[in-house]
């Protein structure tokens, strides 16, 4: 079976859906490209394997050269839910200890959550807002407009992300854009409000992606009750 890659990010975690076969040749090209454009913005990363159906020795040594890179940006590559040849092979060639493994998809994104920031890592700025939507370019809109007001802006692509989200740390904010998985964005608050009881839960309007920029950030601003900067 050729390899899909099905991608998407909670917080600062960029997690990829592997199906099929990582061998050389394509496969291996397209996780490699895939990797390296997420890593512009990402050193976390989980690779979850439940479907795969095998890896060669290109395909692994991509993925301990990758996560070596990552680890001097520190970060790093998990692997969740290997199947059992997998295990079996990082056992054999003595690689497990350099590739971790986790049960679940959700184990390997909390261990990356609930890690301590590094010495050297600047401390969380001002309120801190989740944003829930599909799509990373309005996450990154969102990000960048309330950064400016010294908001400490997270992300999630999908509405279970958003909850491991909040398994691991509090929220002052939710706030769910249009572009929901499955639920509407009314419902996805009602789902998540619990688990950030006091957190002031947010939504944004239907339109706000097809709004020209300024207008989506004048109703950005408005939705938080802030001043435009110049």
């Amino acid at each position: 079976m050729p390899l899909t890659l099905k991608p998407r990010f909670v917080g600062n975690v960029y997690i990829i859906h592997c199906a099929g076969r990582i061998v050389l040749g394509p496969e291996t090209k397209a996780l490699e490209a895939a990797l390296d454009m997420a890593s512009h913005e990402f050193s976390r990363f989980v690779l979850c394997l439940s479907e795969l159906e095998r890896l060669d020795s290109i395909g692994l040594g991509l993925l301990v050269r990758f996560a070596a890179h990552l680890r001097k940006r520190g970060g790093d590559i998990r692997l969740a839910a290997p199947p059992d040849f997998l295990v079996k092979l990082l056992e054999l060639t003595m690689i497990s200890s350099s590739l971790r493994c986790f049960a679940t998809e959700e184990e390997a994104i909390l261990s990356f959550l609930r890690q301590p920031p590094a010495a050297d890592a600047p401390a969380p700025r001002g309120p801190r807002v989740l944003v829930v939507d599909e799509s990373a370019d309005l996450c990154v809109f969102v990000r960048t407009v309330l950064a400016r007001h010294g908001f400490d802006v997270q992300s999630a692509g999908l509405v279970r992300d958003a909850r491991v989200f909040l398994q691991a740390g509090h929220v002052d904010y939710v706030l769910v854009g249009p572009s929901t998985s499955f639920l509407p964005a009314e419902s996805a608050l009602k789902t998540l409000t619990p688990l950030a009881p006091k957190a002031t839960a947010l939504r944004l309007a239907d339109d706000f992606k097809v709004r020209d920029a300024a207008d989506a950030t004048d109703a950005l601003l408005v939705l938080f009750n802030l001043q435009r900067t110049p």
